[in-house]
């Protein structure tokens, strides 16, 4: 995947939170987008956190385990074509999308920082792990497609790393901090659903949390300058097509990895049938290829 360089996530966003008397009613969360010029960053990942509390009190959508899993197979399915996801943690190679080497179950980078940030805090508290001797490189070659330093031995040492539980948990927990909680709070923030919560993760994963129009939140942003989410009022379909039409501008403007079939064969498809939910069962193509969640 081709992702941004993750120094930190834009917090360019103003919260308030006002709660709805109904009982059947969810709270209503409502903000501003990001501030187009990405000047301004935020000390933590999630831009989300000066409202946990009223975040983690709506329904749990993507978060809630079952879905949780649905959506690790949905992204499985466009990073590698597969449902496995538990069986990439040791996947790693050099995809030449200008972002060295590609590895583990989200795709860390070696030139995104989010390998780093992952190897660096695995390291800290397992000092002995087969990664620990290429941090020197990795941070030699971070925000560059260089492998000086991890070759040779760097991907024999990823498939040896992977072998660990603790490895494992430690990738699943970067996904979540860097990922997963960021992108499922700030979705709720503007008042999507559980299809919504995972084509806002989806995005995250895939143009990582960057301000600049191929950003996430260059993204969000131009979604947002062409329809109304429904925390703003707006229909809750027209934001998500806005913010579809949106990513996939930005997946098309691409050297490579231009396939856009994740939105216009999944995500679009949900859409369309109305299953913001995410109810399954779930049918979509990627790449060509049918897969199903029953």
């Amino acid at each position: 995947m081709t992702r941004l360089v993750l120094f930190g996530a834009p917090i360019a966003i103003v919260a308030s939170i006002v709660f709805s008397g109904g009982d059947s009613e969810p709270p209503a969360i409502q903000q501003t987008g990001a501030g187009s010029s990405g000047t301004e960053k935020s000390e933590a990942a999630d831009p989300a956190d000066e409202h946990a509390d009223a975040v983690d009190a709506l329904p749990p959508g993507l978060a809630d385990p079952a879905m949780k899993e649905a959506a690790a197979r949905l992204v499985a399915s466009a990073e590698a074509s597969t449902l496995d996801w538990r069986g990439q943690y040791g996947a790693i190679e050099d995809v030449g999308d200008g972002t060295g080497y590609t590895a583990g179950i989200v795709g860390f980078c070696s030139g995104t920082n989010d390998m780093l940030q992952l190897v660096e805090a695995h390291t800290e508290k397992h000092p002995d792990n087969p990664l620990a001797p290429f941090l020197p490189a990795l941070r030699a070659v971070d925000g560059t497609d260089s492998h000086e330093g991890l070759d040779p031995g760097f991907t024999d040492a990823w498939r040896q790393a992977a072998e660990d539980s603790a490895f494992r948990e430690a990738q699943d927990a970067m996904r979540d901090k860097l990922y997963f909680d960021p992108a499922v709070r700030l979705a709720k923030m503007d008042g999507l659903g559980t299809l919504g919560q995972f084509i806002y993760y989806d995005a995250m994963v895939l143009h990582g949390p960057g301000v600049e129009a191929d950003g996430f939140y260059g993204i969000r942003d131009a979604a947002m300058a062409a329809a109304d989410t429904a925390a703003e009022g707006g229909d809750e379909k027209a934001y998500l097509h806005a913010f579809l039409d949106e990513g996939r501008s930005a997946i098309r403007a691409r050297t490579v990895q231009r396939d856009t079939t994740r939105i216009d064969t999944a995500q679009r498809v949900f859409l369309r049938e109305g299953n913001l939910g995410l109810k399954k069962p779930l049918v979509w193509q990627v790449y060509g290829e049918t897969f199903r969640i029953p």
